[in-house]
């Protein structure tokens, strides 16, 4: 996996031919997503507030990238697993980040089992996204089909954060929320727990 450029170094990308789909349930943060989007110069921006309109776009159109609110349809990784499996190619192999307001272990490696390519935990940065996305467009992860699994090949060789990235989150303060059974984990944490692992064959 190459290692993303520093944001700091005057690089430029050029996002204008992207296509995303934004599936959020919470009409704010489709539009706060899709805003940070625009902000990175991405001009073609699908949204979709339920899971019906989720399913219509990916039937529809292909895309580049996918980002996905945990909580859509009440659970946005069925939704993936969906996707993965639905055999609407080009898109059942088409890239997806997670967006997450909590980040209890447990979440996080559903998302990285049902074909997830990261989670992003809440409140969004837009420097993380950005790392994210290309961090994913750089990883060339190949994709697997089992009869338990399908989506992106977790056996690469770990290279660690981008360059230039210390993770983010590493020192918020903690804090309960309702009845939480498990602590949220760090995006440091989610990102070693999601992105690929060398392994053995």
């Amino acid at each position: 996996m190459k290692p993303s450029p520093r944001l700091d170094d005057n690089v430029r990308f050029d996002f204008r031919d992207a296509r995303l789909l934004c599936a959020d349930e919470n009409l704010q943060g489709l539009e706060i997503v899709s805003q940070v989007l625009m902000g990175f110069g991405v001009q073609q921006i699908r949204r979709a507030s339920t899971l019906e309109e989720f399913r219509k776009a990916l039937s529809e159109k292909s895309f580049d990238l996918v980002l996905l609110d945990w909580t859509l349809g009440g659970n946005g990784f069925s939704a993936i697993r969906w996707l993965r499996t639905s055999g609407l190619e080009p898109n059942c192999f088409v890239p997806v980040i997670v967006l997450a307001g909590h980040t209890p272990r447990s979440q996080v490696e559903d998302a990285r089992d049902c074909g997830a390519n990261f989670v992003i935990a809440k409140p969004l940065s837009a420097n993380v996204l950005l790392q994210r996305i290309l961090w994913t467009a750089q990883s060339g992860r190949m994709f697997v089909e089992t009869d338990a699994y399908a989506g992106p090949d977790r056996r690469f060789h770990n290279q660690g954060v981008p360059v230039g990235m210390t993770g983010r989150r590493h020192n918020d303060l903690s804090g309960n929320v309702g009845e939480a059974q498990e602590r949220n984990m760090s995006q440091d944490e989610v990102d070693d727990l999601v992105k690929p692992q060398k392994m053995a064959l």
